[in-house]
């Protein structure tokens, strides 16, 4: 089916949509750049970790311990202080997309996007300013807000403004700008580690710039038509409508097909978390929580928080370990281009699996180089060569994850839910992610410290796990309507035991 419309007890209305505009392709792209703020802060925090003059403000144990001459190269950054900078955030985000359930369907879309945007501007300038750890952790819990209420939002403003056929694409753009934003953070800080005594200070400072562009640019963009009737906005519906599919497009039949999915997505009147809860919504349950925990039991985001301290850690100087992390981050930022331009075509699947058994021959490879050459006592050292096979394994990692389940794990999510459950399912799967990741940026490392090598086979194990969780779970969703989703449940070899025993009231 090629359009928009609802589902009642099951039988789809089709309204014909799916045209491709200027003002589709521009609203998604701006909207899309909320995955700046997010990309910025995984870059930059594990930069802004190696410079000196910051270790010596806030951190000074971290120094001596560099210092030492007998030192165990794992071991070096183990700080639950210093991890705590970077984890800080994530118990914000996860608090943050909790709460945005409720305050998205209120508000709209738009609005929180912009909340997102505010906060996260506070919480830069707190940080630029920091003069002890309780201002750090206060600034990063304000981010954390920022980027919990954007990650929430923007997914599903762009899933549902994006024409069927071009979905997948369009929300690899969100990935992508989060790419973008990881390599300007690795550039600044790779730039401002030369400026003596307050460098740190101007790339948490920046982080300032791209919040004001997504904010500046989310000013400029129409919420999204099912967002608008939700909150009783008929006629502004039917101009955003009216601006997405162009003058030719029979606007009020689009109108009418959401309104109707409006009123019966009410007429469920129970609390949508208690709703997902149904046996009928399993499957949406299950992937709600299991695509964003196994997106970062796949190590990537530990990888890029820390990746210039991972990389000092098996051989690269300080100067060298920010260039790494930045030739990574453009790696990544290009695979994700291709992700977009394939997705719609070989499917999610393919690039699930293809993407994962990558990640998994690079995982271990990576673990057998350590393991050989700086050894379980980490008082090893990796020559250039083996530091460049190092860095090169990690790149295509990167790119593996780039294609697959960087930009497929906010697809998916944004993609699955009936109206009923759409706010509380998107706010689920992002608590879910940033759970996950507030844990194992707090622990990873202390992980490397006594797991050391053995910390990337604990990452290929779980590649495994969650690659053989797609292949037997995961039904293909590429060019399916949001209203038509439903029958790829009901067709699984699996799901179709939960879904046939209650269909979903409505699906726009």
């Amino acid at each position: 089916m090629a359009g928009g419309g609802f589902a009642v007890n099951g039988d789809v209305k089709d309204f014909n949509g799916g045209r491709m505009t200027a003002s589709v392709v521009i609203t998604c792209i701006v909207a899309a750049s909320g995955g700046l703020i997010f990309g910025y802060d995984i870059g930059i925090s594990g930069g802004v970790t190696t410079m000196e003059s910051f270790l010596k403000r806030f951190f000074p144990s971290v120094l001596r311990k560099m210092s030492n001459a007998k030192q165990n190269e794992y071991c070096v950054f183990d700080s639950q202080v210093l991890t705590s900078f970077t984890s800080s955030l994530y118990i914000a985000g996860l608090l943050a997309s909790l709460a945005a359930s409720r305050v998205t369907k209120a508000l709209g879309r738009q609005a929180i996007m912009l909340l997102g945007g505010a906060t996260f501007l506070i919480g830069s300038a707190i940080n630029a300013a920091a003069v002890n750890v309780v201002m750090l952790i206060l600034g990063r819990i304000l981010l954390g807000f920022g980027v919990g209420f954007t990650n929430q939002a923007t997914p599903l403003y762009i899933s549902e403004v994006a024409p069927p056929k071009w979905r997948g694409g369009f929300n690899t753009a969100f990935q992508f700008f989060i790419g973008i934003g990881v390599v300007v953070a690795n550039v600044i800080n790779y730039l401002t580690s030369r400026i003596h005594g307050w460098g740190w200070r101007l790339s948490l400072g920046l982080a300032a710039m791209p919040a004001a562009l997504m904010t500046i640019g989310t000013l400029l963009i129409p919420d999204t038509p099912t967002s608008l009737i939700q909150r009783g906005k008929i006629e502004q519906a039917r101009l955003a409508l009216q601006r997405a599919h162009g003058p030719n497009t029979d606007i009020e039949s689009k109108l009418a097909d959401l309104v109707a999915a409006d009123e019966l997505s009410r007429s469920v009147k129970e609390y949508p978390y208690k709703i997902i809860l149904r046996r009928q919504y399993r499957p949406h349950l299950v992937m709600s929580v299991a695509i964003p925990l196994f997106q970062q039991m796949t190590g990537i985001n530990i990888i890029a928080f820390y990746a210039p301290i991972l990389f000092q850690t098996v051989g690269f100087g300080s100067n060298s370990a920010l260039m790494a992390a930045i030739i990574l981050g453009l790696v990544n930022l290009g695979s994700i281009l291709v992700s977009t331009f394939v997705v719609d075509r070989f499917g999610r699947r393919f690039l699930f699996m293809q993407g994962g058994a990558q990640m998994i021959i690079c995982q271990v490879a990576v673990a057998c180089v350590l393991g050989a050459k700086i050894g379980a006592s980490g008082e090893g050292t990796l020559s250039k060569a083996y530091s460049g096979a190092v860095l090169m394994l990690m790149c295509i990692y990167a790119a593996g994850f780039g294609w697959s389940w960087g930009p497929l794990s906010w697809l998916i999510p944004s993609e699955i839910f009936p109206m009923e459950i759409r706010s509380a399912g998107q706010s689920i799967s992002v608590a879910v992610n940033f759970a996950v990741t507030f844990v194992l940026a707090q622990t990873f490392l202390a992980m490397l410290c006594h797991f050391k090598y053995a910390s990337f086979l604990f990452y290929a194990g779980w590649i495994l796990v969650m690659t053989l969780f797609i292949a037997f779970f995961l039904p293909e969703t590429k060019g399916v309507p949001l209203e038509s989703m439903h029958s790829v449940w009901k067709e699984h070899w699996y799901w179709s035991r939960f879904v046939r025993e209650g269909k979903p009231t409505c699906m726009p």
